[in-house]
Order: C-alpha cells, then sequence, then structure tokens
C-alpha cells in the first residue's frame, strides 16, 4: 500500500507538472501570436500612409485612350478629410484606394487636391490623353 500510494503520488506529480508545462507553452505561443499581429498591423498602418496627411497615390489606366473610350483614374489619400478632383468628373472623398471610371472627350488635364482637418492642402495632377 505504501508503494502503491508513493507510486500514484509521484504519477499526479507527473501529470501536474506536463500539465503545467504545455499551458505555459500556450501562452507563450499565444504571446508570440499577438505580438506578430501588432506588428503586423503597425506595418500595415505605415503602408496606408501612418500619421502623414498625403497623396499616396492618383494615376489613371491607362493614360491614353481613343474618343469615347473609358480611363480608371485612381487615388489614394492618408488622414485626408476632404478630397477634390478638377475638373468635377465624379462623386470624390477620402480614401485610401479608390477608382472613377471616366471618359473624357479630348485631353484633359486632371488634379486632386486634398486637405486634412487643419487646413493644410496636397494636390496632385495628371494628364489623360484622348486621341
Amino acid at each position: 500500500m505504501l508503494y502503491t500510494s508513493i507510486l500514484l503520488v509521484g504519477a499526479m506529480a507527473y501529470v501536474g507538472w506536463v500539465m503545467a508545462m504545455r499551458r505555459q507553452e500556450a501562452r507563450d505561443l499565444e504571446q508570440k501570436a499577438r505580438d506578430k499581429q501588432r506588428q503586423e498591423a503597425a506595418q500595415t498602418f505605415e503602408q496606408l500612409g501612418g500619421e502623414r496627411f498625403e497623396i499616396l497615390n492618383f494615376y489613371a489606366a491607362p493614360g491614353v485612350i481613343r474618343r469615347g473610350d473609358t480611363v480608371q483614374l485612381c487615388y489614394g489619400v492618408s488622414n485626408a478629410k476632404t478630397v477634390r478632383l478638377e475638373p468635377p468628373s465624379g462623386e470624390v472623398w477620402p480614401s485610401q484606394a479608390r477608382c472613377l471610371s471616366i471618359a473624357p472627350q479630348k485631353t484633359t488635364e486632371y488634379t486632386l487636391s486634398a486637405e486634412d482637418g487643419r487646413g493644410n492642402t496636397r494636390a496632385s495632377s495628371l494628364t489623360v490623353t484622348v486621341r
């Protein structure tokens, strides 16, 4: 009976130790996953402009079209409060990735203007050539 009790206590201690180690390993893995998620979120935030106010991109695809064809006019801004497109060619608003489908009848220069909440402005221009 004495040896059985000692063996039983030893087995219980071993099982308890194994469970504690597995629990600690699970906590460590969860912490690593949270750290990786935070790092990825920070990288994404920086790629999308971070705290900076700027025009991330402004382009037309394709840049040269035939009369009657359409072109995708795309833009992206970070931390803008308002966005304006001249000449007006559709509804625009602050976005990190937005495209408009337009059909200019002649070669046109487009200007994208963005303003942040502090009154700072940024502008970018491009020309769509119609042949």
